[in-house]
């Protein structure tokens, strides 16, 4: 009765004008940064953190959330048509969705990916509210040692299931810890890596950060390549599917929807791994194994309704504990404390209204999404066509204003510009910006716990092992630890991950 009264908390929240005009205009957005190859949810939500900034927080979040897990519906969209995947979690969905579209059965495949995106959405929306309650609820009894515990094997989680180079992703990992430390210690007062410059005594803006590495480092890293892929399918038709083609992709629906709900909660796991899982799942549980890559139903039922899931239980970790699995629930987490507010299990008690009214507005902007990507998937069909050099000068320009408005300060523009270009460049060196992003939330976090906890015990670092939730994640962390030097696993994972670009 509790869980029902708080769900229709949720539901006058999210079903408030404003608040539904802002959550159509994030799956709105979401839907178009996914049918357009390029931009992506992380580097969009960055843009236009600014703009949530004078939002109430419920408005911002819900218009946060609808933009990435629309990501997910629009990315299959290009997957099927053009075999160019829109997000980097339908490049599955691409491999048997393109071939459906060359047989003529590109509005059966446009239809079953929604429908499967917006089961999974339901379903994860319902674990959601039934297990996030008691996950605060247990996270009540954290302490300052076992968050610390906790964000460590987040990050250390983070690398183990990153893609690329190991040692890459540390080193990002460390350059975020260490950008995290500039400004003035809130402890002793001392400045640190300031470098003289007054503008760094408050550190550097998450947003500065955010929007040069993801806004302007994406967009110029976009310009290399040359807009390629049409979509030869001119008019979709076929869009409902029948009996018998519900059947046969129902059961990899609900198959993914447990499987990527249960991927979306671990650090660095997410929608990718998510959809990859359930496609190799797919395929070995099915009778017919050799009609995947030729035109499967159940090859895209299944991880469109994994890479949906996971990005929606990917909130759980983020709203009770305030641990980011995911550059872009690191960038949440920016939004939170951008309108004053800690990410933790007290938001949910000291902020009902914001916690139970993003719940709410996500199997709502689920139900918008149907509707965005199946009656509409004409116009989808025909933004495929406009160039990707006509949009990146208002990209550009909406960054910079956007940077700008934050402070009014000009060096934050000059300093968004060089986060643009180190962004870039690290791309140029296939290092994935997202750890940065992971290590710049929680090493300023994991540096407070830390000494909260030695002073609490009088600098006694056996606090960290004698707490029972705090030796449980240390051990996990060993383990962690353990995966990432063995040479046989390390070799696994970097042949499972090229095995699953080719």
């Amino acid at each position: 009765m509790e869980l029902f009264n708080e769900l229709m908390l949720g539901f006058s929240v999210a079903l408030t004008p404003a608040n539904l005009l802002y959550g159509f205009l994030g799956v709105l957005l979401g839907t178009v940064i996914g049918v357009l190859p390029g931009l992506g949810p992380v580097a969009t939500i960055s843009i236009l953190l600014p703009v949530t900034f004078a939002l109430p927080a419920p408005a911002a979040l819900i218009m946060l959330a609808g933009i990435y897990y629309g990501a997910q519906y629009g990315g299959s969209t290009t997957a099927i048509l053009v075999n160019l995947p829109g997000e980097s979690s339908s490049v599955v969905t691409a491999i048997d969705g393109y071939q459906m579209a060359r047989k003529g059965q590109a509005g059966l495949a446009l239809a079953t990916a929604a429908l499967c995106s917006f089961i999974a959405g339901t379903l994860a929306t319902l674990v959601i509210a039934v297990a996030a309650p008691a996950l605060a609820e247990v996270a009540l009894d954290f302490g300052p040692a076992d968050y610390f515990s906790l964000m460590l094997f987040g990050l250390v989680a983070a690398v183990i299931l990153a893609h690329g180079s190991i040692v890459k992703a540390i080193g990002m990992i460390l350059v975020g810890i260490l950008l995290g430390t500039i400004g003035i210690d809130a402890n002793t007062s001392v400045e640190r890596f300031t470098f003289g410059v007054p503008a760094f005594g408050d550190g550097i803006d998450f947003a500065v950060i955010a929007m040069g590495m993801f806004g302007i480092g994406e967009t110029i890293s976009n310009l290399e390549h040359k807009d390629s892929g049409r979509s030869f399918v001119k008019e979709v038709r076929g869009l409902w599917p029948g009996w018998a083609d519900i059947k046969r992709f129902i059961g990899p629906a609900l198959r993914g929807t447990a499987l990527g709900g249960c991927l979306g909660l671990l650090p660095g796991g997410g929608p990718v791994l998510a959809s990859f899982s359930t496609y190799a799942l797919e395929k070995k549980l099915s009778k017919t194994p050799g009609e995947f890559g030729h035109g499967a139903i159940q090859g895209v039922a299944g991880p469109e309704a994994a890479n949906n899931a996971a990005a929606q239980t990917a909130f759980i970790p983020m709203l009770t504990l305030g641990l980011p699995s995911s550059a872009v629930m690191a960038l949440m987490i920016g939004a939170l404390m951008m309108q004053g507010l800690s990410p933790g299990p007290q938001l949910m008690n000291q902020r009902p209204d914001l916690f139970w009214g993003l719940i709410a507005s996500m199997w709502l902007g689920n139900l918008m999404l149907v509707v965005l990507n199946l009656p509409l998937i004409g116009i989808w069909v025909k933004l495929l066509s406009v160039p990707y050099r006509m949009l990146y000068p208002a990209i550009m320009l909406f960054c910079c204003i956007g940077v700008y408005s934050i402070n009014n300060n000009a060096l934050d523009v000059v300093m968004a510009a060089v986060f643009g270009g180190f962004g870039y460049m690290m791309r140029r060196l296939h290092c994935e910006p997202a750890p940065l992003l992971l290590g710049f939330i929680l090493g300023p976090m994991i540096e407070e716990t830390l000494r909260r906890a030695l002073l609490i015990s009088h600098g006694d670092p056996m606090v960290f092992i004698e707490r029972p939730i705090s030796l449980s994640f240390l051990v996990l962390t060993f383990l962690l630890l353990i995966v990432l030097v063995a040479p046989m696993i390390r070799v696994t994972r970097q042949r499972a991950f090229e095995e699953s670009t080719d």
